[in-house]
């Protein structure tokens, strides 16, 4: 990506005071499939077990009539004068009766993701943050903040109000973010209603902090507002439901810290043992651009005025054309020669 080598540091009136380098983590690839594919698993590992009741269709004294009655041979309930009498009971195909194979709550619930596989898709989803048309993208209002990734003065770590955190969301023109959020809070369709998660909205700020001082309990009662610490970087927060491009406040502190935490392209980081960052396998994404390049269509098709077709352009089939066989496995000749041997030597016999 075409990264700034400085980020400006914005003071709590919401003017540029001093300057950062970009770390190199907010340059490293951006693999989707990488944090789609960690995503779904890591999600899996909060799921509560649940499974339906051991005794589910089997409360009742249901027999089968056995042969010879013209019925089929599923138990069948006893008794008279009602008509749950000579119901058939039990069966999967059977009205009140168990369902088939019924769930267990000893299923595999918990999914297992290699580290590297979680980190790379922390760092993809850390450098999806600072392209601001990912962060558009995703539906944040930072049409109006001065930059992208937005780094804040540390002192408010030291926040402990909420008024405080407001004031300072509104003169980083941030605070339109929140209001999203605040409006677009709906009841829940389904029946979530009935357990304890009757509305749903969407996702604000989140902000990233070094040391708590308390920043948590001044920012915790805005809606849709996040918090964590750089030491502590959360996939489901820095991408939630897979979908890059989460707007992120920085404090001076944890953003001076990442290339501690995640290292480079050549120092290994200093919290992750032997941890390098990932290198892009290409730096320029116009591969269209690459290929019809004079540079690379000179080679790969020499300019020919009779337009001949060279030999490494035709792909014949060694299985079916002998001379490219021959060629590719020069010992074919002699086997094909024993099987045709052979193979008269047959047809003499039999004549």
């Amino acid at each position: 990506m075409a990264s700034r080598p400085t980020v400006s540091v914005q003071s709590t009136a919401g003017e540029a005071s001093t300057s950062l380098p970009l770390p190199a983590v907010l340059t490293a690839p951006i693999r989707l499939d990488v944090v789609q594919q960690v995503h779904k698993s890591i999600a899996k590992n909060k799921r509560q077990a649940y499974a339906v009741n051991v005794k589910a269709g089997h409360q009742t004294s249901a027999e089968s009539w056995g042969t010879g009655r013209a019925v089929a041979r599923i138990p069948r309930v006893g008794g008279g004068g009602t008509h749950r009498s000579g119901q058939a009971a039990f069966g999967n195909m059977c009205r009140g009766g168990r369902m088939f194979a019924p769930t267990k709550t000893w299923r595999k619930w918990h999914v297992k993701v290699n580290q590297n596989q979680r980190r790379f898709a922390v760092v993809s989803a850390l450098a999806a943050s600072a392209l601001p048309s990912l962060v558009l993208a995703r539906g944040h209002r930072i049409e109006q903040i001065n930059e992208v990734p937005l780094v804040v003065d540390s002192a408010i770590e030291s926040y402990t109000k909420t008024k405080e955190a407001v004031a300072l969301l509104k003169s980083l023109n941030a605070y339109p973010d929140v209001v999203k959020v605040s409006n677009s809070r709906k009841l829940r369709a389904g029946k979530g209603k009935l357990r304890n998660r009757r509305h749903r909205q969407r996702r604000g700020p989140l902000v990233v902090y070094n040391e708590d001082n308390g920043i948590v309990k001044a920012f915790r009662n805005i809606p849709g507002v996040e918090l964590v610490s750089v030491k502590r970087l959360n996939l489901l927060q820095l991408a939630p439901g897979g979908h890059l491009g989460r707007f992120v406040i920085w404090t001076q502190g944890a953003f001076a810290a990442l290339d501690e935490i995640f290292g480079t392209f050549d120092t290994p980081s200093l919290v992750k043992k032997d941890y390098i960052l990932p290198t892009a396998k290409i730096t320029n994404p116009d591969v269209t651009r690459l290929i019809n390049s004079d540079e690379i269509q000179s080679v790969v098709r020499p300019a020919n005025s009779k337009h001949q077709k060279r030999p490494w352009t035709q792909h014949k089939n060694p299985l079916r054309n002998k001379s490219v066989l021959f060629r590719l496995n020069p010992y074919a000749k002699v086997l094909r020669k024993q099987e045709l041997g052979v193979y008269f030597n047959l047809l003499f016999v039999a004549l």
